[in-house]
């Protein structure tokens, strides 16, 4: 006979049908009957209750467990104006996340006003890069709203672990940031509160804003110099806005911000350094005077230095109008600025505003470099992000321009219809077998331009190996792995040798420098 502790525990779990009686049945066996800190560690042992269930059942908390129709399975995270619980829908089943209005702010009304409103808006918003809101709700006289939990981790959990995420990485998160800033804002919605922590990504690699206009929650925040991150970024878009003479919740504000995650995203390196202080966070100095973005990476393409310094700019009336023009140039980005030279070759340069208060962009040519416009290009075709990282600062240290695709029609139809490159590579491993018509249509052009084209293909890809092979020529090869990138790098330049695009009498020292 299971103990009246015990008991208890039971009858809890049975009213807020966070189990079955058959599961309680196959746990109550031996000491886990008597005791209720065993009968716990069994339950939680065998997977029917959480271990953050089990702690409010110690604690006798029964409204931690259940908001509505919401089981509550595990504490995600806290914030300046809520908790986020991964819950469980108990009509249904499915796993969703759930955030809880703090206390302080159940007290207020306007608050819950506030609060009420913004979910409400937020349920309209339904975009693949917005994770979207299910329900607003109150129970026990808690304020809540469900919405999509999202199985990865946020911008900041990724920047802790990558550093730094490479230029087409950040472009694409940055381009689908401000596809959901456009849809959100042709609602009426603007975000507010953009930081790498409210940027969520799946999975599949898909960046999702979260928190829409809730930042704007707390409005003691500027009077606290201890107050949350949240509040303190409610403090900078405030300051922004005062000292640049724009109303608040200017849409604007938002891009400001997009280019400081753009800008971290690409450096590792926050442009508003990180202060608990708001008072630093109030001082307007730190939103003008930012660094420039090429000063932690020099070899950022030109395009992508633009667009951050324009998202950046202190005077609204220069920096992006809208969210709308952002995509068009991120999806420019996308579609060519990871095959521009570095910024080692070119200058971008803002000057001040003209009399007519509109901006003066040029772009200045630098002096030549070893990797500058008058170096050997090459065009590697890779889908692997992490490949082409390797592959680009690879052929970049040894004073090769690169040309960087991830699509081999795209590839083809840029040497087709554009000067050729030196030399073309194809990673046969990633691209699989679309691979080979893309070569048999390269190694033609690179026969009558005199280019230097390589297919690499795996151990595995034997039919690739014997198809392609019937299309090599002495400027086109067929390369099986396993293949080091120094042996890459002769190859590429034996052919540019015998086609006329490499000054042999540089091999020597080049080759100390592998």
């Amino acid at each position: 006979m299971a103990s009246a502790d015990v008991n208890q525990i039971c009858q809890t779990l049975l009213k807020l049908r966070l189990v079955d009686q058959r599961q309680l049945d196959e746990c109550l066996v031996g000491p886990a009957a008597r005791s209720s800190e065993v009968f716990l560690q069994t339950l939680e042992r065998k997977g029917v209750i959480t271990s953050y269930q089990s702690s409010q059942l110690k604690k006798g908390d029964e409204a931690g467990l259940v908001l509505g129709h919401y089981a509550l399975l595990y504490h995600n995270a806290s914030g300046s104006f809520a908790r986020v619980f991964r819950a469980k829908d108990l009509n249904t089943g499915q796993m969703l996340g759930l955030k809880v209005l703090r206390s302080r702010y159940t007290r207020n009304p306007k608050s819950i006003a506030e609060f009420k409103r913004e979910a409400e808006l937020g349920k309209t918003l339904k975009h693949d890069n917005i994770v979207p809101i299910y329900e607003v709700g109150q129970d026990q006289g808690e304020y809540y709203l469900s919405m999509e939990f999202v199985e990865g981790g946020n911008l900041r959990d990724f920047i802790n672990i990558r550093k730094k995420l490479s230029v087409i990485e950040a472009t694409k998160v940055t381009y689908e940031m401000a596809n959901a800033l456009q849809y959100a804002l042709e609602r009426g919605l603007t975000h507010r509160d953009l930081k790498l922590t409210n940027v969520l990504m799946n999975t599949r690699g898909v960046a999702k804003l979260v928190d829409f206009g809730l930042a704007s929650l707390d409005p003691n925040a500027q009077n606290d110099a201890n107050v949350s991150e949240s509040a303190q970024r409610a403090i900078e878009y405030a300051t922004l806005e005062k000292n640049t003479g724009v109303a608040r919740n200017d849409p604007r504000s938002d891009l400001y911000f997009l280019g400081g995650i753009y800008y971290e995203l690409l450096t590792g390196v926050p442009p508003l350094p990180r202060t608990r202080s708001a008072e630093e966070r109030s001082e307007f100095h730190r939103y003008a005077n930012v660094q420039p973005v090429r000063e932690h990476e020099p070899s950022l393409p030109i395009g992508v230095v633009a667009v951050i310094e324009k998202l950046m700019h202190i005077n609204p009336k220069v920096r992006y109008q809208s969210a709308a023009e952002v995509v068009s140039d991120l999806r420019y980005l996308m579609d060519d600025y990871d095959t521009v030279p570095p910024l080692a070759s070119k200058t971008f340069t803002l000057s001040p505003l003209n009399a007519n208060g509109a901006e003066e962009a040029s772009i200045t040519e630098a002096p030549a470099t070893p990797a500058g416009r008058d170096a050997p290009m090459v065009l590697c075709v890779e889908v692997r992000m992490k490949h082409q990282d390797v592959l680009r600062s690879y052929l970049n240290k040894h004073g090769y321009r690169v040309l960087m695709f991830s699509d081999i029609s795209r590839a083809v139809s840029r040497v087709l219809n554009s000067n050729p490159p030196a030399a073309i590579v194809i990673m046969g491993d990633g691209i699989g077998d679309a691979a080979l018509a893309g070569f048999q249509t390269l190694s033609k052009k690179s026969a009558a331009e005199s280019v230097t084209c390589l297919l690499m293909v795996s151990d595995k890809q034997s039919d690739l190996y014997d198809a392609a092979s019937k299309s090599t020529t002495k400027s086109c090869r067929v390369l099986k792995q396993p293949l080091t990138l120094r042996d890459l790098h002769h190859e590429i330049r034996a052919g540019l040798i015998r086609t006329g695009h490499w000054k042999s009498t540089g091999d020597q020292s080049d080759e100390a420098n592998e």
